[in-house]
């Protein structure tokens, strides 16, 4: 028993040490380079988060001119619409649509049924092509479930001095900055199919006009923010001497 409990004692010291000898490699400068370039990867993560959550991404609105003392909108993301019966009265004077959505009125949201009975949905007469929406939906969990890992391989750096992780990290959120752009034109996509699916039934189809909105926005700052943090950690994978023919001062202080 005495040798065993001696051998795992000096294993343990072992491990210790290499920790140690990890983490003396890492300077606090490159440290808090790596800890810079993470909370502008969070700023992305924050973003994304935001627009694959929220169904802002693009408003529908038809005309006013209806005869009517109301008017309809609606509004839609990955995964949810919601319609509006705004009172005209309400809509900014000069505006010939009925909008914007975020004005109050009475709202009817509803969670879209292809992703569980494979029904698609219907919104003023017109109806989704569901294998658009469904790819776009799809691409933008996959780049959040990448940006993620990225995020996890950042933290085993700080935390564990695995500096080999880094050029890892990068990749993930240089992979998650594209396909939540890659997902924002698929979405694109399905918007121009969602018009052009005009129902042949009556009642007629009101006329339409679409405009992008905020979610949407937060989605194209997100795959930015994304991609320019992935350089950045590109960038502190690389060793100092290639610079040094360009910048003598800055490579005799690297070295």
């Amino acid at each position: 028993m005495m040798m065993w409990s001696n051998f795992f004692m000096h294993e343990e010291d072992r491990r210790r040490r290499a920790h140690g000898a990890r983490k003396a490699r890492m300077t606090p400068e490159h440290e808090g380079k790596i800890k810079l370039a993470l909370l502008l990867t969070s700023v992305g993560a924050t973003l994304a988060v935001l627009a694959v959550g929220t169904e802002f991404w693009v408003e529908l609105n038809t005309y006013r001119d209806n005869g009517s003392a109301v008017c309809d909108a609606a509004h839609l993301g990955l995964w949810k619409m919601c319609t509006k019966r705004l009172w005209q009265a309400d809509v900014p004077a000069g505006r010939d649509t009925c909008g914007p959505a975020e004005l109050p009125g009475e709202a009817n949201c509803t969670y879209f049924k292809f992703f569980t009975t494979g029904e698609d949905a219907h919104i003023f007469q017109r109806t989704t092509k569901k294998e658009v929406n469904m790819a776009a939906a799809v691409i933008a969990v996959l780049g959040l479930a990448v940006m993620a890992l990225g995020c996890l391989c950042i933290i085993m750096v700080l935390s564990k001095g695995a500096e080999f992780l880094l050029r890892v990290g990068a990749i993930c959120f240089g992979l998650s900055g594209l396909l939540l752009l890659v997902s924002l034109e698929v979405f694109r996509h399905s918007v121009q199919a969602l018009l052009q699916g005009v129902s042949p039934e009556p009642p007629p189809s009101p006329a339409l006009t679409y405009e992008y909105s905020w979610s949407l926005g937060c989605g194209v700052g997100a795959g930015l923010v994304l991609i320019l943090g992935s350089g950045s950690f590109f960038l502190l994978t690389l060793p100092p001497w290639p610079w040094g023919s360009l910048c003598p001062k800055w490579g005799h202080r690297a070295t």
